[in-house]
């Protein structure tokens, strides 16, 4: 019982670091990439609170299939849309209403 107790301690404690590390790792990428981006996080609000005609609330770096882009909630006309906009080129990706805002 004893040695069941300890093999199950290191599996959840190798885990548990595996995940730290991937997570650590992964975190300081996006940042060293939002800060080679060559569209900043001020433009690109800018770019898509003219897309929409409204004011930004909230606004992130991410990563997704189309590369790296900026994620920014704008409200407009009483509606909100979520906006992507292109980090290295500042074209606006999508532009979608945000039903459950």
């Amino acid at each position: 019982m004893y040695r069941f107790t300890k093999l199950s301690l290191a599996a959840v404690t190798l885990a548990t670091l595996g995940t730290l590390a991937y997570a650590g790792q992964h975190s300081e990428n996006d940042a060293m990439a939002a800060a080679s981006a060559k569209i900043s996080l001020t433009q690109a609000v800018g770019i898509a609170e003219k897309h929409v005609s409204g004011k930004a609330s909230q606004a992130e770096f991410d990563q997704e299939k189309q590369g790296h882009l900026y994620k920014v909630e704008v409200v407009g006309g009483g509606k909100v849309f979520d906006v992507k906009v292109n980090a290295d080129t500042g074209a606006v990706i999508s532009s979608t209403q945000d039903k459950d805002d």
